[in-house]
């Protein structure tokens, strides 16, 4: 936080989604929702004022209400604003209104926290760009929160979604820019679009019209995947060549997925899936799945679901990894890279701002995508997770294979993911080279066990192996001893886990 020691950002953020609660209802012709949306000003000296949606006036804004009509005279330099919905960006009202994002810019507000960004992926976080580059530090709430604030605006999130596409008359809004693939590429044109890719769109996203259809392409032209040319051509912008395009690559070399596998006889086996984008996830997995023995000795039943999840898991990685990556870092393209035990995936460029690493490392981190037309376009092909899941699709999918939980590093340019395909590799890992040689027998068992959980208990590992408690204890103990875990609590608080090493560390502890 920005020089804001006694603020408990945690209180404010559940009390702006009590207030949002209180939104009015406006009586509407066109049978449209309106937003449900709180806001809440926190002032250095502990004084906090509200506001949501229509408090006074049908359509006003929470920020407007908030900033304009209860604080107008105040001065709110060291206010913090903490608001359920992303303020709208420069663009989004009709001249002579401010959008809200230029309201708080002009009250002086340097820190702000947002709930949910712009369900619209042609606006979405573009009211939270236009802060940042105003200098205004942004956060965003807590994922159990986010949920919430989407769970009570779904029938608004759900009419925003399918506004996004569809044809309307009028000239496209001008909204602040996120990436330079919302231009258009020179010398390409709809000749370059796959004609199967844009076919299976517009089955999976249930489309009526025809693919070489006016009203088809208008949809592409209102998600950025298109621009309007001279003469009224419809030209791919670079997010439309690299979601639909046959080959991106000649026009956007940072395009493409690039597979690896490393071989137990040292031989590498190499992929480039360099065709529509959309395509890229399902043809790398199928080229994995047919060149990778099967890790987990297990029972056959057992065997497949496990499997099935780790394969989940592996598709989840692959598609957030093209779709959240930073784009305009051209000499790296996204990579997949798999050893007998490990499976690697690696996405040029830092989680976008204000997600942190150590939020993605704890698998809870809030949701918000770097390029939401990218998000928009494979949610629609049933690719991407939806929106206010985030990384909870991958910490499900490890506990309920039993497999250890994925380790987010940074290994610059690449915001790198390790999937485990058994205990065994993480807690060698963990353990280091020497360690690693000590550990056997019953000491092995406990240690993998233990290593693959954020903390467990003594009850826990008992049920886990069937040891009795005293040798359990005895176990534990050693582990402790050579420095691999670490107890936590007292009496029935008391948990155990893995000690941090000077490498890469597998979780971020608090």
């Amino acid at each position: 936080m920005v020089g804001t020691p006694n603020l408990n950002a945690r209180e404010l953020m559940e009390q702006a989604v009590q207030v949002m609660r209180r939104s009015v209802a406006e009586p509407r012709a066109d049978g449209k929702s309106n937003p449900l949306v709180g806001a809440v000003l926190w002032e250095p000296d502990g004084y906090v004022e509200t506001a949501y949606r229509a408090e006074f006036r049908d359509g006003d804004h929470a920020e407007y209400t908030l900033l304009e009509r209860k604080k107008q005279a105040a001065r709110l330099d060291k206010a913090v604003l903490f608001v359920t919905l992303e303020p709208c960006a420069p663009g989004a009202r009709q001249y002579p209104k401010l959008s809200c994002a230029q309201r708080i810019v002009l009250a002086r507000i340097k820190e702000v926290w947002v709930g949910i960004e712009d369900p619209d992926p042609t606006v979405d976080r573009r009211g939270i760009r236009y802060l940042q580059e105003n200098g205004v530090a942004v956060h965003m709430f807590d994922l159990d929160l986010q949920r919430e604030i989407r769970e009570a605006n779904k029938p608004f999130l759900e009419q925003a979604l399918a506004r996004a596409e569809a044809e309307e008359e009028g000239e496209l809004v001008e909204t602040p820019s996120l990436s330079s693939l919302e231009r258009v590429i020179p010398s390409v044109d709809l000749r370059d679009f796959s004609s199967e890719a844009l076919d299976r769109y517009r089955e999976m996203a249930n489309i009526d019209d025809p693919t070489d259809s006016a009203a088809f392409l208008r949809r592409l032209l209102h998600l950025g995947l298109l621009e309007e040319g001279s003469g009224g051509r419809a030209v791919p912008t670079g997010f439309g060549l690299l979601v639909f395009g046959r080959e991106p690559r000649p026009a956007l070399p940072q395009a493409g997925l690039l597979a690896t596998i490393h071989l137990e006889d040292g031989r590498e086996e190499v992929r480039d899936f360099d065709g529509p984008q959309v395509f890229a996830p399902e043809q790398a997995l199928q080229w994995l799945r047919d060149r990778l023995p099967n890790p987990i000795d297990r029972s056959d039943a057992r065997r497949l679901e496990v499997n099935k999840r780790l394969w989940e898991m592996v598709r989840e990685a692959v598609v957030n990894a093209l779709i959240h990556r930073d784009y305009s870092i051209k000499g790296a393209k996204c990579q997949l890279i798999a050893t007998e035990d490990t499976i690697n995936v690696m996405s040029p460029g830092e989680p976008v701002e204000p997600i942190t690493l150590e939020q993605m490392r704890s698998l809870n981190a809030p949701m918000l995508s770097r390029n939401p037309v990218l998000h928009y376009v494979f949610s629609r092909m049933e690719l991407a997770e939806e929106r206010g899941l985030g990384l909870k699709s991958l910490r499900d999918g490890a506990e309920s294979a039993g497999l250890p939980l994925p380790q987010y590093k940074w290994v610059p340019p690449y915001l790198s993911l390790t999937i485990y395909r058994n205990a065994a590799a993480l807690a060698a890992e963990l353990a280091g080279p020497a360690e690693s040689e000590r550990l056997s027998g019953d000491r092995k068992t406990v240690w993998e066990i233990a290593s693959a959980r954020d903390e467990i208990t003594t009850r826990e590992l008992i049920e886990r192996t069937g040891y009795d408690e005293r040798k359990i204890q005895r176990i534990l103990a050693d582990l402790r001893d050579g420095g691999l875990l670490q107890r936590t609590g007292n009496g029935r608080a008391t948990r155990y886990e893995v000690c941090q090493t000077e490498g890469p560390s597998r979780r971020q502890h608090h």
